[in-house]
């Protein structure tokens, strides 16, 4: 059964249970990580011995905001339209990701996974040696083309098929205000001579991003190139705690077969879908294991 035919079998009762929204559950999760992250943060900035550790942790937690970012713009994690908004705002000024030319971006995803020149996704091929893999996992090429994509907007010279007319003078007007905002910090740093926003902020950004990289790797790699959701993208099983620090993203099939489902229903939507899923995999440890083993190939 594919996707389409399994949300066909739902019934009324079922899609309203399924795609209820609420804002507990994410004001919950979301006061979790926001709690974490300060006590890391407080860590660091009180220069503890051994902080410099800590700013892997930092990073990992802040560049899994990715996951919440994604979230907000399907106006799932909250019921209120304002506070998916302002959440999903906050975490693109810390990722530098324009929550707006994000939106368009991941809405094409959606509605063209795997499509071959439609997908935005695809623009970026997959790795395919090990020196690819290991620039892909680094995550220079997402800086770079996150900036890229910043300047372009705030120079009218964005040219993504993905981005509507309409669109286009807001996305300039999102990339300015960021740059302005950025400038402004760098500029108070360097007014004040203080290194906190170095060591709070840009190095755990570039530790944590390898990590991210791999999960995301997980979500479409070596999946094929069709329209059912349930073959085109995989769901990795993992422990609770990538689950939490991921808002349940690694149920992916599932919420590419059913974005209007908030990450909170996920596990219960996993168990009307699990014996339809095509492609799943035991862990992001074994599928990066997999996928690296199968480089050059």
């Amino acid at each position: 059964m594919d996707h389409k035919h399994l949300l066909a079998s739902l019934s009324g009762d079922e899609r309203k249970e399924l795609t209820e929204l609420s804002d507990r559950p994410g004001l919950i999760r979301l006061f979790q990580h926001v709690v974490c992250m300060g006590m890391l943060l407080w860590l660091i900035t009180t220069q503890m011995p051994g902080w410099q550790l800590l700013m892997l942790p930092l990073g990992i937690q802040q560049v899994f905001l990715f996951t919440l970012l994604h979230e907000t713009v399907h106006l799932t994690p909250f019921r209120s339209v304002w506070l998916n908004k302002l959440v999903g705002r906050v975490c693109s000024l810390i990722l530098f990701l324009p929550a707006d030319w994000f939106r368009y971006f991941h809405l094409a995803h959606h509605r063209f996974t795997q499509e071959p020149d439609k997908d935005p996704e695809l623009a970026e091929p997959k790795p395919e040696t090990i020196a690819q893999y290991v620039v892909h996992i680094s995550g220079l090429a997402v800086w770079r083309g996150q900036l890229m994509a910043m300047f372009r907007n705030a120079t009218r010279t964005n040219d993504d098929s993905f981005v509507p007319a309409r669109g286009r003078a807001k996305v300039m007007r999102e990339a300015q205000l960021m740059i302005v905002f950025y400038v402004s910090l760098i500029a108070g740093s360097l007014w004040t001579g203080s290194t906190m926003l170095l060591w709070t902020w840009i190095v755990p950004l570039l530790l944590g991003q390898p990590f991210l990289r791999l999960y995301l790797l997980a979500e479409h790699g070596r999946c094929a190139y069709v329209a059912n959701m349930f073959e085109n993208t995989r769901t990795t099983f993992t422990n609770r705690v990538v689950r939490w620090l991921a808002w349940n993203m690694p149920y992916h099939a599932e919420h590419h077969a059913y974005p209007a489902v908030p990450y909170h229903k996920l596990p219960a939507f996993h168990a009307r879908t699990r014996e339809h899923l095509q492609v799943t995999e035991d862990g992001y440890a074994r599928f990066n294991a997999k996928f690296a083993k199968q480089l050059g190939r």
